[in-house]
């Protein structure tokens, strides 16, 4: 059986919807809903032509929202698919394009667009069924209470609108006009236009509107709150007003000033932590209390303004510019990797520490702890560069910079400032540095920490373990302020020439970054790039009026400097530039000078330092070491003599006891087993031997010179000469085993720089050489020894015919020693 009615009582067809076709304009980040009056702009040439064509005719205008604003060409897919079909009102044209006022009236859905000189839209009517019922009319009665309450919470709306929707009787009109509140986001507006059904409409509309409410109701109490706080402070700013013409009165009886109250103002407007300010306030108090002829108001008065001058606020946010902090060091200073490679990770680490506790503090994770600031210390010998790079790496991370030196300082009041109760108390010299830098972020360089004495009056080194404590230096406490300082974000880096002096649980607290001295390539690279053009500015020289050639300059390096660092050769430099401007001020034809290595006695002297090489020849009884001081390392040979009378070993050139010891090791391995390499065995029976180690006047200590001593006493027992161009270093134990030294690279290089060929070095000391780029030490060999037995055989060459080995022979070999300190 069929369940469609038979023909006569059939229901007429619904009628197919009317398609409109009408002028269009996108809209962006705008909606005009049915039944809303709103004015319009039109700055686009086919929007304008769109309002026109539609007054021209009957006014009408379709209205659509595009989904990306940006877009100035849009079809048909990048708009909202209801618009709204509005009566133009009005219509102004103007230089910049046109405005409109416009009334919707109803929803289309938009069927197809046309682009040409103007859009054009195909449209459909969007039937709209108004609903019944008592659930419609509780939605609607909800609606006109939240709007009326979102009026009286004092939202911007105009009296007419709020009447419209008091008045309309449709639960669609009622919908449309509610949606047009200013507070609401455009996206929920374009949702209520693209919703055809009405019930849907009025219950989305109700939480939209609930929170406007709720929204304009919050903003009302606190421009209340505002308002009375407002009020109370201009109340308490006329009292003050009043009290200072009272002090002033007073002051001119000779009573209290008015700077009370300014003092006041800023301590509260300081960010001192609250304890900090409670007591910075009490002590304010006492000072009003106390008579102004009484002493302690001045004290009162110094230990507020330094309370005040603090920088107690949270840091501004830092550059962490990987990148631009990479190639600041760099154009700061050559070389000096290791130092670069390590800034550069702390601040990768905390961009991705800050970055982590941003998104924590957004999501309202619990927020990781923050990254602890690294307390560098920069050692090598003067003039490597220590201070400066401390000035390129605040430069390098956007930091300020203060400097504290250290050197001499025996008082620890020098560290924690003295107490309050003394005559010009002050506050410690950290103390002092951080009000200078005016942030709590700021780099602090604390200069020759090596030179910190100590005395009956403290320990400085002591006093400096909290301030270099990353775990204790979040609440530094000064004798003076005794109140806690947050010394965390600070990015302590210290300087030493040598850490031997330093105390350990001081030097356990620091990350320890060796700088030695540069080598002779790193020397002329540096007084290139920086040293010369630096003294062309000074000495107001064009670089087109003075060349310096690298010869001149490495004749610098060698024979007019001795250093491991570049100072002495800046001053040299200098010296240089000082000549020029007179010889080109008093010979004005000449244009341009040529220094080159012929012109530098003319300009310097003769030359102050002789290079130091090699051995010419091999020699019986001496030996090729190296020195590390503080200017590098250094060539030094070890001579001997075989004196034929009682049996005894005598040392000489200001030998230490470490030193010492190790001749007699030496002596007593070579008794036993000098037999293995020719040596006589009653030789040490009869012969005296005499050890000696220039330069006499300098001291020299260390083990480090245990192989070469012994290679000398060996030559000279044995009458076999050494290789002129061998050096040796390490130290020998009694069973003949070398152990590791220190000053690797210094010593390598030195070595390498006199012409060495072949270089003796303790098989544990290979791991040092990754300091070393291989093209420093081209040209030499590097031979890893494990016993005294590998030395002997490399460094000794076959027995001399003659003379004997009773005659006064050569002297010593090339040996690698500790620290050799001027006398």
């Amino acid at each position: 059986m069929s369940l469609l009615p038979d023909h006569d009582g059939e229901a007429p067809p619904s009628p197919e919807p009317e398609v409109e076709t009408l002028p269009l304009v996108p809209l962006r980040d705008n909606v005009v809903l049915p039944h809303q009056l709103a004015p319009l702009g039109a700055g686009r040439d086919r929007s304008v032509a769109s309002l026109e064509a539609a007054v021209a005719a009957e006014g009408q205008v379709v209205l659509a929202v595009q989904r990306e604003s940006e877009l100035d060409e849009v079809g048909l897919g990048d708009l909202y698919p209801v618009a709204t079909v509005s009566q133009i009102g009005a219509f102004r044209r103007g230089a910049a394009g046109a405005q409109v006022l416009v009334e919707g009236q109803r929803r289309v859905r938009l069927l197809e667009v046309e682009v040409g000189e103007q859009w054009i839209a195909k449209v459909v009517a969007v039937p709209e069924v108004e609903p019944k019922g008592t659930e419609i009319e509780a939605l609607v009665g909800s609606i006109r209470q939240l709007f009326g309450d979102y009026v009286a919470a004092g939202a911007q709306v105009a009296p007419e609108l709020a009447a419209a929707v008091s008045r309309a009787k449709e639960p669609g009109k009622v919908a449309d006009l509610a949606g047009t509140a200013p507070d609401l986001d455009a996206t929920d507006r374009i949702a209520l236009l693209q919703e055809p059904d009405v019930e849907r409409r009025l219950r989305g509309l109700i939480p939209l509107l609930a929170r406007q409410v709720e929204v304009a109701q919050l903003r009302n109490k606190i421009q209340q709150d505002v308002a009375q706080t407002i009020n109370q402070g201009q109340r308490e700013a006329i009292l003050r007003e009043q009290l200072k013409a009272i002090r002033k009165e007073l002051s001119e009886l000779g009573g209290e000033t008015g700077q009370e109250e300014d003092l006041r103002e800023r301590i509260l407007a300081a960010g001192m932590p609250e304890n900090v300010q409670q007591r910075a306030l009490k002590e304010l108090d006492r000072m009003e209390a106390t008579p102004s002829a009484s002493p302690e108001v001045g004290m009162l008065r110094n230990y507020l303004d330094w309370l005040v001058d603090l920088p107690w606020q949270d840091p501004e946010q830092e550059r962490l510019d990987i990148e631009s902090a990479s190639r600041i060091l760099d154009e700061d200073h050559y070389g000096l990797p290791k130092v670069k490679e390590r800034i550069l990770e702390w601040m990768a680490v905390r961009q991705r520490v800050l970055e982590r506790r941003r998104a924590a503090t957004e999501a309202g994770a619990p927020v990781p702890p923050p990254l602890q600031t690294p307390i560098l210390c920069f050692v090598g010998p003067p003039g490597v560069g220590k201070t400066s790079l401390g000035r390129s790496i605040a430069r390098a991370l956007g930091r300020k910079l203060v400097r504290v030196s250290l050197g001499g300082i025996r008082d620890e009041a020098e560290i924690r400032g003295h107490r309050r109760t003394y005559i010009g108390a002050l506050p410690g010299r950290v103390i002092q540095a951080m009000k200078q830098a005016g942030s709590r972020s700021a780099v602090m360089m604390l200069d020759e920490i090596d030179k910190v004495g100590l005395d009956f009056r403290g320990d400085p080194s002591a006093a400096l373990l909290e301030v270099l404590d990353p775990e204790q230096n979040w609440e530094f406490s000064d004798h003076y302020l005794e109140v806690p300082y947050d010394l965390s974000q600070v990015l302590f880096i210290t300087t030493a020439n040598v850490i031997d002096t330093i105390s350990p649980p001081l030097r356990d607290r620091m990350e320890i970054i060796a700088i030695n001295g540069y080598t002779e390539e790193e020397k002329l690279e540096i007084a290139k790039q920086h040293l010369v053009p630096r003294q062309l500015q000074q000495h107001a020289l064009a670089a087109e009026e003075v060349a310096i050639d690298d010869g001149a300059l490495r004749i610098l390096i060698r024979n007019y400097t001795h250093e491991a660092g570049v100072r002495a050769l800046e001053r040299q430099i200098a010296q240089v530039m000082r000549k020029i401007p007179r010889k080109l001020v008093e010979h004005p034809e000449i244009t341009r000078v040529e220094v080159g290595p012929d012109e530098l006695v003319e300009y310097l002297g003769p030359i102050r330092f002789e290079s130091v090489e090699a051995e010419p020849e091999d020699k019986v009884g001496l030996a090729t070491g190296v020195v590390v001081s503080e200017v590098g390392g250094d060539l030094v040979t070890v001579e001997a003599l075989a004196i034929e009378g009682r049996p005894e070993l005598q040392l000489t050139g200001q030998i230490g006891d470490v030193m010492q010891e190790s001749a007699r090791a030496a002596l007593s391995w070579v008794r036993v087993h000098g037999s293995e390499y020719g040596v006589p065995e009653s030789f040490f029976d009869d012969h005296s031997v005499h050890v000696h180690v220039p330069a006499g006047a300098i001291p020299k200590d260390g083990p480090s010179a245990g192989v070469t001593l012994a290679t000398t006493l060996v030559s000279v027992a044995s009458d076999r000469p050494v290789r002129h161009d061998l050096a040796m270093t390490g130290e020998v134990t009694l069973r003949g085993r070398i152990l590791p030294i220190g000053g690797v690279k210094d010593k390598l290089l030195a070595a390498h720089r006199a012409g060495i060929k072949i270089f003796l070095l303790p098989e544990r000391n290979r791991r040092d050489l990754h300091e070393i780029e291989a093209s420093a030490l081209e040209g030499m060999e590097v031979v890893y020894v494990r016993s005294l037995s590998e030395v002997l055989d490399r460094a000794l060459m076959p027995k001399l015919e003659a003379p004997p080995h009773r005659r006064p022979v050569g002297f010593g070999a090339q040996a690698g020693m500790g620290p050799a300190l001027p006398a």
